[in-house]
């Protein structure tokens, strides 16, 4: 500071003799101004208000070893020193590694002195430092104490070219530092090994702290480093972050392979954020993306960006609002891969799961309607919603469900037999599906009025949905009206994120329930169930449950997700060949698929309402 000319009357204190002497024949003539003194900072013998800064190199943090009461004590005594020789105005600078009890306690003693406090990190991970972790700066401003309960003013900046931000509470100040520390250590190791698992990490928003884009960090033993395939970063287009490639652990890995990079760096853009496409994005990411870069990465080397289709990809948001049994939850079109536009319903306490989706038809003017010039206004969101693709199903799980009615019926094929009642033909295989009549069961009539106005649905007198919870409805239909259902479907959603399984809740795979779901199910009827479980011992725990009340039980795996669908029947007449219902499902699937087909598929909503659905 002296030689740069910043500031010449600087006094210099400490407790030892032997280091004063020292910095006296290190400065000399050299520094004429600059004097050194033998003094105890517990008790220093300048007036009050006598300094306009009070610099400390890492005393506080040699003092604060514990929180033993007498330690406390201590800086409570020094504190109270620097305030003193401190003038209004004046600030407290402490450079700290900011253990958490440190910044913890002088965070709370001088906020509560009415002081504005701001932590500035100064030393990054990246930096050619002594230290892994980050160096930073308590910076105190001295205010006088207004009496009352006056607002705190606490403020972080973590990067030094970076505008201050807002913090709540010491809590939260203490928390933001804590998470640079462990950015850097994680930075540390990553730039040392190889990481065996994938490590995930949110960088937020400046201004606003909520996250903007969250990162996985990939790396493959399997390929071998050359100058050129060390290091990439993924741009995962918007709207794509939950599809298996890019949502999954086993997808990522699948991706990383096939990019042929020794690290991969998957990055996901978040629906609250806005982003000025691929370039801006680029610009934004480039430097702190390469504290992520793997160990042996050449000098300079360009590290390239890598998106599907060179863009960022669109999502727009339709409707959003707040549920009471849901919570906060949105509606968004997406743009899939190619030309398709889908719709999805997204809980934001899970977001990364797709609640409901269904296809976008292209819009098309209805008859004797111009065609919409180029040069007038874009439809706003206010506008009714793109027409709905109800002849597809978006869900491979939605599809196996379906499928499942394939063991209604006569189990045997009938050849040449046209489309009819109660029956669905491919060609000249058939399968008879003897339903005139689907309730639907769904227990936040928030999430039916989403499914009216967004998704396409509407009751008829062959569909009604009641409001309930599924768990009454059955019961109260066990008790009055048994055996009355060709087929039961339960898709449901379980809000309790403790648990390993996510659908359905346990209450719906408890014996005493299931055995009230067989009791109201016809006995050639059908009780198709979609589990996802990721809890090995619980799985298999809901698997010999289910076996215990049905004697005939199939289970499906989907491919590439964590659903299985489980078909269970309450008599074991109604066993039939393997070969037999895969051929049978085949069909059923294959119409599924057909585009155009005039009969109502609604079931689409199924995962949307979180309900469970009567057939």
């Amino acid at each position: 500071m002296y030689d740069v000319g910043m500031c010449e009357d600087i006094v210099n204190i400490d407790i030892s003799d032997a280091v004063i002497r020292q910095m006296q024949e290190r400065s000399g003539s050299k520094r004429p101004k600059m004097s050194y003194l033998l003094m105890d900072m517990l008790q220093m013998d300048f007036p009050d208000a006598h300094f306009q800064v009070v610099l400390d190199k890492g005393t506080l943090d040699a003092i604060l070893t514990d929180e033993e009461e007498a330690t406390l004590a201590k800086v409570d005594k020094m504190f109270a020193e620097i305030s003193r020789v401190l003038q209004v105005g004046g600030r407290y600078l402490c450079i700290s590694l900011a253990q958490a009890h440190v910044l913890k306690k002088a965070v709370e003693y001088f906020s509560q002195e009415g002081w504005v406090v701001r932590v500035h990190q100064v030393a990054g991970s990246g930096d050619k430092q002594q230290f892994v972790l980050p160096v930073f700066i308590y910076v105190m401003t001295k205010f006088r104490k207004i009496p009352g309960s006056a607002p705190q003013i606490l403020e972080i900046c973590p990067e030094e070219q970076d505008k201050p931000m807002r913090v709540e509470s010491a809590e939260r100040l203490v928390a933001a530092v804590k998470d640079r520390q462990h950015y850097a250590l994680l930075c540390s190791q990553l730039s040392k090994t190889p990481c065996r698992e994938q490590v995930s990490l949110d960088l937020c928003n400046k201004e606003s702290g909520r996250p903007r884009y969250t990162l996985h960090v990939v790396d493959s033993p399997s390929v071998k480093p050359s100058r050129d395939n060390h290091f990439a970063i993924f741009i995962i287009p918007q709207g794509r972050e939950t599809e298996w490639l890019f949502g999954t652990e086993e997808g990522r890995r699948q991706l990383a392979a096939s990019a042929g990079f020794g690290r991969l760096v998957t990055v996901a853009l978040h629906r609250e954020q806005h982003y000025e496409g691929m370039a801006g994005i680029q610009a934004e990411l480039s430097g702190k993306v390469m504290e992520l870069a793997p160990p042996g990465l050449p000098a300079r080397q360009q590290v390239p960006f890598l998106s599907v289709g060179g863009d960022i990809g669109v999502r727009t948001v339709r409707h959003c609002n707040t549920s009471p049994l849901s919570g906060d939850y949105v509606v968004e079109d997406v743009k899939g891969d190619g030309t398709c536009y889908f719709r999805r319903l997204i809980f934001l306490r899970n977001r990364n799961v797709v609640q409901s989706e269904v296809r976008l038809l292209a819009s098309t003017p209805l008859p004797g309607q111009k065609k919409r010039r180029k040069d007038k206004k874009k439809p706003s969101s206010a506008e009714p919603p793109a027409a709905i693709d109800k002849s597809y199903l978006c869900c491979e799980h939605h599809k196996a469900m379906v499928a499942g009615l394939c063991l209604l019926g006569d189990p045997n094929p009938l050849p040449g037999d046209k489309a009819g009642s109660g029956r669905l033909c491919r060609g000249k295989a058939c399968v008879p599906i003897p339903i005139p009549h689907v309730a639907i069961l769904v227990i936040d009539a928030s999430m039916l009025e989403v499914a009216t106005r967004w998704f396409g649905f509407s009751q008829g007198d062959r569909m009604r949905v009641h409001i309930s919870d599924g768990l009454d409805y059955v019961a109260k239909l066990a008790a009055e009206a048994p055996a009355q259902y060709d087929a039961i479907m339960f898709d449901v959603d379980s809000k309790d994120l403790t648990v390993g399984m996510s659908c359905p809740p346990p209450a719906f795979v408890e014996k005493p329930f299931l055995q009230k779901v067989k009791t109201i199910l016809k006995p050639e009827g059908v009780f198709v169930l979609n589990l996802v479980c990721r809890d090995a011992q619980l799985k298999e725990s809901v698997l010999a449950t289910l076996r215990e009340v049905f004697p005939l039980l199939y289970v499906r795996h989907i491919e590439g997700e964590v659903n299985e669908i489980l078909f269970c029947q309450p008599s074991p007449k109604g066993r039939r060949d393997p070969t037999e219902l895969g051929a049978r499902a085949r069909v059923l699937e294959g119409v599924l698929r057909e585009p155009g087909r005039p009969w109502d598929n609604s079931y689409v909503l199924a995962d949307m309402l979180q309900a469970v659905k009567i057939l």
